[in-house]
């Protein structure tokens, strides 16, 4: 069952915000919704969640039409949402009860999310007092503090750092593995490659890619190689005419355009009997594929 989008647009005055728009989540997962500023993501994260009624198409959520009342869902807008002069603890309370939870409900529901996210000592602090990052974990708790069952995350590791970040990356496997649906939105390329399974790509309102990202991929021949040596290779990759898209260290990203020339130059590498410690050939990264895709429109 799950989220179905089919041929959903929307409309502002004149502008087509979202243009004839479908895709599916069928199974507990983390979905990718990607495009550039403007290209219909907040449109559509809005109709999903029936903040905003869509002028065309079907929106379904296990089978019954999106409503507010029939969805459960938790939203992390990009947008700060925390009231600056309140406390923490008051606004989790407040947020809570509009999802319907009792107040000892929500006590043990705020406890348990703020041991989660270490911000345990923050509870009767107001909201202007808090780090940028430490604000994000607070609206992450507002997002998922009721349970819900669909989940939409835009931009979610903004602010955050190293250690933080990976907090919320265990949670959102961990909540992805107790069934729960997941949207992401985010500008950020590599943290989309390591969570969703799906994506979609929107310019202008239009789908300019959708689908599996792992079959995605694979349609796209190899053009990147990366080589860590135990010396300067330079030599070798102007002789070879390849390009250096970054070096350091002697550890050398090249641009390849076929895999048959990389291994030559391997092969020649070896000859001369440079340590080779890493010689890897991989796809283009999903950066790649979303400035391809996007740069055609």
């Amino acid at each position: 069952m799950g989220l179905v989008l089919k041929n959903v647009s929307k409309s502002y005055l004149d502008k087509k915000a979202v243009n004839n728009l479908s895709f599916e989540m069928d199974k507990p997962s983390v979905f990718g919704l990607l495009g550039t500023n403007g290209a219909g993501k907040t449109t559509t994260i809005r109709m999903i969640l029936g903040i905003l009624k869509k002028e065309e198409g079907e929106i379904t959520w296990n089978g019954k039409q999106v409503e507010r009342k029939n969805v459960n869902f938790g939203y992390l807008p990009e947008e700060r949402g925390v009231y600056p002069k309140v406390k923490i603890f008051d606004q989790l309370m407040y947020f809570a009860e509009l999802k319907g939870m009792n107040k000892e409900e929500a006590k043990e529901a705020i406890d348990k999310w703020a041991k989660i996210l270490k911000v345990e000592e923050y509870m009767q602090v107001n909201a202007e007092k808090l780090s940028k990052g430490n604000q994000q974990k607070i609206q992450f708790m507002t997002a998922v503090i009721h349970d819900p069952e669909l989940i939409v995350l835009d931009e979610p590791f903004s602010g955050l750092d190293p250690v933080n970040t990976e907090i919320l990356k265990n949670i959102i496997i961990d909540l992805v593995s107790k069934g729960k649906y997941i949207i992401m939105s985010a500008h950020q390329m590599a943290t989309i490659e390591e969570f969703c399974t799906d994506i979609v790509i929107l310019n202008k309102g239009k789908t300019v890619l959708k689908g599996n990202l792992k079959e995605i991929k694979s349609t796209y021949p190899a053009n990147r190689c990366i080589i860590d040596a135990n010396q300067d290779i330079k030599k070798y990759l102007d002789k070879f005419n390849f390009v250096i898209e970054n070096m350091k260290d002697n550890e050398y990203v090249i641009k390849i355009s076929d895999e048959e020339k990389a291994h030559e130059l391997l092969k020649e590498l070896i000859k001369d009997n440079v340590v080779i410690n890493k010689f890897e050939i991989n796809k283009p990264t999903l950066n790649d594929i979303f400035i391809e895709k996007v740069g055609e429109q």
